[in-house]
């Protein structure tokens, strides 16, 4: 299984940006993964911002993003998407897209997740 995030660059205060997470490789059961959206600031450690399920396309967001960003996938691309809007110099960070079997609803921790991408950089200017 492999995943590729993209869509990360530089933005102003106030901006939007699209992530995507191409997701490839056999063997991996669409119907019964979850993948999360990830993000890491220098100096801190890895946190939760968005998940979905694919089957159900049941969704979850940390605080600090609810209301302002938007997890969704698209069946027949195989890919899914971290609509971010309203950003904020503190969304500032790589983000990853990672991938897991379903286990249970809410899969925040990243210990979680099982197979992960490379990130993509998203930084906010004030």
């Amino acid at each position: 299984v492999q995943l590729q995030a993209s869509g990360g660059g530089l933005v102003q205060a106030g901006g939007s940006l699209r992530l995507s997470c191409l997701i490839s490789g056999s063997g991996f059961n669409f119907d019964d993964y979850v993948i999360g959206w990830f993000r890491q600031a220098p100096g801190k450690e890895r946190e939760f911002v968005a998940t979905i399920r694919w089957s159900s396309g049941t969704t979850y967001y940390a605080d600090s993003v609810q209301g302002r960003f938007t997890v969704s996938r698209d069946n027949a691309k195989n890919t899914v998407y971290l609509q971010m809007n309203s950003l904020k110099p503190e969304d500032t960070a790589v983000y990853y897209c990672a991938a897991t079997p379903f286990l249970q609803n809410r899969m925040v921790q990243p210990s979680s997740y099982v197979y992960w991408g490379p990130g993509t950089q998203v930084t906010v200017s004030s």
